[in-house]
């Protein structure tokens, strides 16, 4: 049978979230059907570089840890051996709480995985059966779509979501790390990440950060806000970008009235003269030309 891995990556058909969701679960009974379960030392076990999760809330932890310790562990975690220790593939969340319950050793299946392997598992696991936050699954797209040089567009399909889906997702990893950490600790929603990239300018995004913080904003009254700002920016580029005529001394409106005056006098002579007037930044131009015969 082909990893499941391999087929979520190694074929490029498309595949969808239902087709997904199988073949995770194809993965794990793959991983703790016919290996061998090892008791492993905790102090042995480090944790996968590639854990798109940063946030872990210790209450669910917690819960798990009291599971656990009523059930025991269910199904093993998965590790790799690397510099002399043991890197979680799959099962964190287990391996956090059964280091809360104090135990010394944790049962583990040791796979034979590469590094894209390791990252793509950690990655799809997290995607399809943990809550990640925005910012973590952002993370997340972008660390697959490096590993295997995907597109936006062929990374959804693989993972059976759709481009803009994943478009919108990427976009967050643009806002400035103020925002980020926000949305990662759950002060502001997704949505309202979302109306702050509008902004475009870092500064002013976070300016609008601490109004939400400060002023409890709902997502309404932020796009409300954002919209405002970009109104007032604009009638103010429009008002700096309209010409200002300068103004014209009352000597220099004699000046030009006496030589218009002037040149009328010479036409009532009948001398037929051209005369051609410029108006320039700093000063008017007469031009007069006076025929020989």
């Amino acid at each position: 049978m082909k990893h499941p891995f391999s087929r979520l990556f190694g074929l490029g058909e498309k595949t969808s979230e239902a087709e997904v969701e199988e073949n995770l679960v194809e993965e794990q009974e793959e991983f703790s059907g016919n290996e061998e379960v090892l008791q492993i030392p905790i102090e042995e076990i480090v944790p996968n570089r590639y854990q798109p999760r940063t946030v872990f809330i210790d209450e669910r932890i917690e819960e798990l840890s009291q599971t656990i310790k009523t059930h025991g562990i269910i199904q093993p975690i998965v590790v790799r051996r690397r510099n002399g220790h043991y890197e979680i593939i799959a099962g964190e969340r287990r391996y956090r709480a059964v280091q809360k319950l104090g135990w010394h050793s944790i049962p583990a299946i040791v796979k034979e995985f590469n590094e894209s392997q390791t990252a793509s598992i950690a990655l799809i696991e997290n995607l399809q059966r943990e809550e990640l936050s925005a910012i973590e699954e952002a993370t997340a797209y972008a660390k697959l779509i490096e590993i295997h040089g995907l597109t936006q567009e062929s990374l959804a399909q693989r993972l059976g979501k759709g481009q803009s889906t994943i478009a919108n997702k990427l976009r967050l990893l643009k806002l400035p790390d103020a925002v980020q950490h926000a949305l990662l600790n759950k002060e502001i929603t997704e949505r309202h990440a979302r109306a702050l990239i509008s902004l475009k300018i870092p500064e002013k995004q976070e300016k609008i950060l601490s109004e939400i913080k400060e002023r409890n904003l709902n997502v309404k009254q932020t796009e409300e806000r954002i919209k405002q700002l970009l109104e007032s920016e604009d009638t103010e580029k429009k008002r700096r970008m309209k010409p200002k005529r300068k103004s014209v001394s009352k000597d220099t409106r004699l000046a030009l009235n006496t030589i218009r005056q002037s040149i009328d006098m010479v036409h009532q002579t009948g001398l037929t003269i051209d005369t051609a007037e410029e108006d320039h930044a700093d000063y008017y131009q007469i031009t007069i030309k006076i025929p020989k015969k």
